[in-house]
């Protein structure tokens, strides 16, 4: 990852293989969490992402400003629970219908961020596509779930308002092998007794160290290489097809087949998150114009 420029593959290449990559790793969790919940679970990946990560990038703690640790607690701190939350949400309820009710969160801060109120019909229409998604009128709804996908999702926001500054501060993955100790630090009181008072096969540990590679290092890295070449508008609208991934690998891998309704939900979603990206551009200097509704991707 340290020699990986990025610099010969377009930049939505790297986008694109980023968001698969982290609904691979939610899918692929799946598993684990069974055996050592889903705070463990996250636990254990971030965990075994600060050692690859330490080992990648060897981040020199001296060059750090003062001004530059609010910024990396703050990341790091909600990187971790938005990965405690959506895991439990993934335990509870389908996996594309996880990725788009926390797809609302950053929606709704482009819209109250936005300069345009007319921004705000995008949330309200991805809305939409949430309840069809849900199926309220079945009776199956698991509310808990649907809460810890809302609680992912308000994390997702605060992590697009920090996760590109860092990125510009720090040069590489040095950043991520900053915030990501941090993350690990901040869910280690709810993880660390799940893992302990779990069911530890002789396979759950190396699975965790394999799912780890594929996010946070992998994908989080190839984002922020993405991050580096795109502007808001043009990384934003690509990420917002995120939920239709996670349809996809939820299928693949977890064999979640969505009904003709949670299809439609989910295209709602996509076309709401899109069309919120359209104004939203990215100064020379890398500071924000307008936040948009997914600059990064969860994990």
């Amino acid at each position: 990852m340290a020699r990986l420029s990025g610099s010969s593959l377009p930049p939505w290449t790297l986008a694109v293989a980023a968001m698969l990559c982290i609904q691979l790793a939610n899918a692929l969790s799946v598993g684990v969490l069974q055996e050592v919940g889903p705070a463990g679970t996250a636990w254990l990946r971030l965990c075994f992402g600060v050692v690859f990560l330490w080992i990648i990038a060897r981040p020199s703690i001296r060059s750090l400003r003062r001004k530059d640790v609010p910024m990396l607690l703050g990341l790091g701190v909600v990187t971790g629970f938005m990965t405690v939350f959506f895991l439990g949400a993934v335990e509870r309820i389908p996996l594309s219908t996880a990725v788009a009710i926390e797809f609302l969160g950053p929606l709704i801060l482009a819209g109250i961020m936005s300069a345009r109120r007319s921004a705000l019909i995008w949330p309200a229409i991805a809305l939409v596509g949430i309840v069809l998604l849900t199926e309220p009128w079945t009776g199956s709804i698991d509310p808990v779930g649907v809460g810890l996908a809302l609680a992912a999702g308000a994390c997702w926001a605060l992590y697009n308002l920090l996760t590109q500054r860092v990125g510009d501060r720090f040069a590489g993955v040095s950043g991520l092998s900053l915030t990501i100790p941090i993350a690990a630090l901040a869910t280690m009181p709810v993880g660390l007794p799940q893992v302990i008072h779990g069911n530890l096969h002789w396979w759950v540990l190396p699975t965790a160290a394999g799912i780890a590679l594929i996010t946070p290092v992998i994908a989080f890295g190839l984002e922020m290489l993405a991050l580096k070449r795109m502007n808001h508008t043009a990384f934003g609208t690509l990420l917002s097809i995120e939920p239709a991934f996670g349809v996809l690998i939820g299928l693949l891998i977890l064999s979640q087949m969505p009904s003709l309704f949670q299809v439609v939900g989910i295209v709602v979603v996509v076309a709401a998150g899109a069309a919120a990206q359209w104004n939203g551009g990215r100064q020379s200097s890398g500071e924000l114009t307008e936040i948009p509704a997914s600059q990064s991707s969860p994990p």
